[in-house]
């Protein structure tokens, strides 16, 4: 996905090919995420599964099954051709092979440390995709991308990782459809509640009242705060603040960005208050995020090139690597 420049135009403009009423395509266009690893595991009756710590994984179970233990929930069952997607990583759970030899495919990838990082903790820590529910595209998007794992052709790296960034984007869309979710991915279960999310989203620097994003809904303004804030969490409002801040965290990450500046922005008097209401959100003051060159803060190191595994291992050398993909403005 292209970079973004900061600027507010830019941060709120739509992903080409029409669709302006698609809020998760809007929003995911600003997250941002890389896929930048793919191997194939082969893990043994009742061993457990070896992934990086804290890393997100999108993993599919290309034989045998998986058990997923030790986090306190029910038993879950990952059979043959499921997909599981961890945004933030395993946590304390534990993904153990079940009474056969287990087949695992899993794909790394990284969300843009800069990207609006608010959006993304709406997601679960878990999100499991039956066979049945992505029988119309997992069975034929894996095989295509297990193709340019094998390829040693220029731009392999660079397919690979817009390929997870498909299936991760998939996953997303079908767990979605199921209404189960909160956050702004909540909203999108109803379409009322979408629109009124949706010109939020495009018009983030409009004060919006709470009757104008009502009528957007075409709902009553009671019906309208009782449905969003229970599907999204939060009062209208309050999303409406939080997304300007998460706005504004995106724009603070860029070089030579101006606290003062990027709270007039994104609708904020006084620098003060804008200081304020970002501490109360993040945790910490704006003049404390870190910006994509490292001056403020800490350094955030680029991610890595992309990496492949030829064959299964359980253990055994690292996955070979691959030139770096280059930096391609869509």
């Amino acid at each position: 996905m292209a970079p973004m420049t900061g600027t507010l135009e830019n941060l709120t403009d739509l992903p080409s090919g029409g669709a302006s009423g698609d809020l998760l395509s809007h929003v995911l266009a600003q997250v941002r995420l890389t896929g930048d690893h793919v191997r194939s595991h082969a893990v043994a009756p009742s061993e457990g599964l070896d992934l990086e710590v804290g890393a997100a994984y999108v993993l599919v179970v290309a034989e045998g099954s998986l058990n997923v233990e030790g986090d306190g929930s029910e038993p879950v069952l990952i059979d043959t051709g499921d997909l599981v997607l961890l945004p933030r990583g395993l946590g304390r759970a534990r993904l153990v092979a079940g009474g056969v030899h287990t087949s695992v495919i899993a794909c790394r990838f990284r969300f843009d440390p800069h990207g609006l990082r608010g959006m993304t903790s709406a997601l679960p820590g878990r999100i499991h995709i039956r066979r049945a529910e992505g029988a119309g595209w997992l069975e034929g998007i894996v095989p295509f991308l297990m193709v340019e794992v094998t390829d040693d052709e220029p731009g392999a790296a660079l397919m690979i990782s817009r390929i997870i960034d498909v299936i991760v984007i998939r996953a997303l869309r079908t767990w979605v459809q199921r209404g189960q979710t909160t956050g702004w991915l909540g909203g999108l279960s109803d379409p009322r509640i979408a629109r009124a999310l949706m010109v939020m989203h495009e018009r983030p620097l409009r004060r919006w009242s709470v009757e104008a994003l009502a009528d957007a809904a075409g709902m009553s303004r009671s019906s309208f705060c009782e449905r969003f804030a229970a599907l999204v969490g939060r009062s209208p409002l309050r999303y409406q603040n939080e997304w300007r801040l998460n706005l504004a965290r995106d724009m603070l990450a860029a070089r030579g960005a101006r606290v003062g500046g990027v709270a007039l922005r994104v609708g904020y008097e006084s620098e003060a208050a804008f200081s304020r209401a970002y501490k109360a959100l993040f945790g910490h003051p704006p003049r404390d995020e870190p910006t994509r060159s490292g001056g403020a803060g800490r350094h955030l190191d680029r991610p890595p090139a992309a990496t492949r595994a030829l064959r299964p291992a359980p253990s055994g050398p690292s996955p070979r690597r691959i030139p770096r993909p280059p930096v391609v403005a869509e």
